[in-house]
């Protein structure tokens, strides 16, 4: 009778482990994954340490947008995920001159605001210099919100769509500022 119990409670143990993993397994595969925030990049918005859980899905049903922060894998060493936010989009012309975020759109031009997600950024906060590029299909302009530290599209280029991992949906650490991600809404 003891032996009895003792298999029926390791049986009811496999079958909660199971079901477990066959809930857990594809939502952290391809639906939902977890990031942890390393550099000053994204500084303020996102500080090193921080918790991030990456929307994996919605690209899969609509194109990245203006002004999301998304997780990708580096260009230059697919190992590596980087976080950033989206500047410019496919087709696009982005120019960042002298302090401007310029983005040529349908033979038009206009000064990027970026005052929406980043209220804090001035015509100074780090983006002296000259850089101009052509995005092709599927190819994203990005930027660190910290813009004097960040290692971003002006250095390495483009960012083609198919290294996109997914956005930033939600930042669960530190608990203080446990929230939708704010620049997504």
């Amino acid at each position: 009778m003891l032996m009895r119990k003792f298999f029926d409670f390791i049986w009811e143990t496999v079958k909660i482990v199971v079901v477990a993993l066959v809930i857990v397994v594809p939502i952290r595969y391809f639906l939902f994954q977890p990031f942890f925030v390393k550099g000053q990049s994204m500084e303020p918005n996102f500080e090193t340490g921080d918790y991030l859980i990456i929307d994996e899905i919605s690209y899969r049903f609509r194109e990245p947008a203006r002004g999301e922060v998304v997780v990708f894998k580096y260009p230059k060493n697919p190992s590596q995920n980087y976080i950033k936010r989206i500047i410019g989009l496919p087709g696009e012309t982005v120019e960042v001159n002298e302090g401007k975020v310029i983005i040529y759109q349908d033979d038009k031009a206009y000064v990027l605001d970026e005052t929406q997600y980043l209220p804090y950024l001035t015509s100074i906060s780090g983006l002296a210099g000259k850089t101009r590029m052509v995005l092709g299909e599927d190819e994203y302009f990005v930027l660190g919100d910290n813009r004097p530290v960040s290692f971003d599209s002006r250095r390495w280029g483009v960012l083609p769509g198919k290294l996109i991992v997914g956005r930033v949906a939600l930042r669960v650490w530190p608990f203080a500022v446990f929230a939708a991600s704010p620049v997504n809404q």
